[in-house]
């Protein structure tokens, strides 16, 4: 009779880590206070991008139009260049004033909140 009392063992550190990582989206958690402080930030740093984004976006495909009928592109038309180039301008000029004020207003709606969190913070 063979005794074979053998263990064995296999470790995969890619299983593990993939196991992990699919176990941390159906954990709940209870974000600490600098971990909310940290998205407070986020948020107010990225407040007017996006909108920002968008209509400097649209404003430079506008002033691209113009330019390819000053390229003769689509036709040389002078009075279309000039149309499109202009509205392609007066689109992106106020992309940053629209991400300023935005920036301000989230600022000031959630410093009460970054603050509070802070001081808690720094008390601790």
């Amino acid at each position: 009779m063979e005794n074979n009392n053998a263990f064995t063992y296999q470790y995969s550190a890619k299983q593990a880590a993939e196991v992990a990582r699919i176990r941390d989206k159906y954990v709940a958690h209870e974000g600490s206070k600098l971990e909310v402080l940290r998205r407070l930030d986020a948020r107010v740093r990225m407040a007017g991008v996006i909108p920002a984004i968008c209509i400097g976006v649209v404003g430079c495909l506008v002033f691209g139009v113009g330019m390819c009928f000053g390229l003769d592109v689509f036709g040389g038309a002078d009075w279309l260049t000039l149309a499109f180039g202009g509205a392609g301008v007066l689109t992106m000029l106020p992309a940053y004033p629209i991400y300023k004020r935005i920036s301000r207003r989230t600022k000031e709606q959630l410093a009460p909140e970054i603050l509070r969190l802070s001081e808690e913070l720094l008390q601790a």
